[in-house]
């Protein structure tokens, strides 16, 4: 019995090491200079940290060892040595680490990973957070997205912040700190790739039932992708072509569609939902819940709630042809 508790102990070790050596959203695998002095951070924190409890398990195993003698370990009987050990191991040493991390924390590592209204940046992201989803816009430009971020490579990135519903919390762990998203409230946050990748992101305050669903993208490309990125972005929907795509069009103009989702380039101009204008060129859906393909959108469209309890898109009473149209149509937005 004691054997097969032993290797369920080890195997579930195993488990959770494999699991953490997954990078897509660690502090420790940073590609930038503020989440590098985060990161530095942490690893000074781990070793003050080891430090003392070695110190202090060191001392207990010693006191049980040596716990049929007089006195203290090693200092014996002596109670001025006694009570300097004490004062140097209990007071002393802990202090000086509490305030050694408190000055580190407060006065490098976040000036350096702050975003102040007056520090230049070269380019601009407007991210409103919203249950259970990311909108993402360019001011300047008529590009809007959902739950994946365009970014250039080597540059500094200000992301403008605030919340449509509840409190939220927009952080990408490799690229920088988190910053909260507060009702009636604007925030700023500044996100900076030292190389090209895909970073994942996530909703680092609980919001509600999909709050573990609400994740993002941040994609660094070189400066020219992304500017050939956003031009495409920024254009309207191109018209449909083929019988099924634009009775698809018409299916989605017609019903509940239009009313919560905008496709630039038609008369949908809803905002209940994300913009779907350019969709099909999104990785995932349902702010990376499932991956975008033909068959996990046309379940996505069919029964929403069944993919992501609680989302407020209502599922429709469609026939199947009707779904097949409006799946056609909407995998022609690009």
């Amino acid at each position: 019995m004691r054997r097969r508790a032993l290797r369920a102990g080890l195997l579930l070790t195993a488990l959770t090491t494999l699991a953490g050596c997954n990078n897509s959203q660690s502090v420790l695998s940073p590609r930038s200079e503020p989440a590098r002095d985060i990161s530095t951070l942490w690893w000074w924190m781990l070793l003050a940290a080891t430090i003392v409890f070695v110190g202090s398990l060191s001392f207990i195993v010693l006191a049980f060892v040596l716990r049929r003698r007089r006195g203290a370990p090693v200092i014996g009987e002596r109670e001025g040595t006694l009570n300097l050990v004490v004062i140097l191991f209990g007071i002393a040493i802990p202090l000086v680490a509490v305030i050694a991390v408190f000055a580190v924390a407060n006065f490098v590592v976040v000036a350096s990973t702050d975003a102040r209204p007056d520090r230049p940046r070269d380019v601009t992201v407007k991210v409103v957070g919203r249950q259970w989803w990311w909108e993402i816009d360019y001011p300047g430009t008529s590009a809007v997205t959902a739950n994946e971020m365009h970014i250039p490579v080597r540059t500094h990135v200000d992301v403008q912040v605030r919340s449509a519903d509840v409190i939220h919390s927009f952080w990408v762990p490799r690229l920088n700190r988190k910053i909260d998203l507060i009702p009636g409230e604007h925030n700023h946050v500044g996100i900076y790739a030292d190389r090209p990748g895909r970073y994942e992101g996530q909703c680092a305050e609980y919001c509600g039932l999909q709050h573990a669903n609400m994740r993002l993208y941040v994609i660094a490309e070189p400066m020219s992708r992304y500017r050939a990125w956003l031009r495409r972005e920024a254009a309207p929907a191109a018209a449909p072509t083929g019988a099924t795509a634009q009775r698809g069009e018409r299916l989605f103009l017609r019903n509940a569609c239009a009313s919560c989702h905008q496709i630039r380039g038609t008369s949908a101009d809803g905002r209940v939902g994300p913009d779907l204008t350019h969709l099909a060129e999104r990785s995932s859906l349902a702010a990376l819940t499932i991956s975008n393909t033909p068959s996990n959108l046309a379940r996505w469209v069919r029964n929403p709630q069944h993919i992501k309890p609680g989302n407020r898109m209502p599922g429709l009473h469609l026939g199947d042809r009707d779904f097949t149209d409006i799946v056609t149509y909407l995998r022609g937005l690009r």
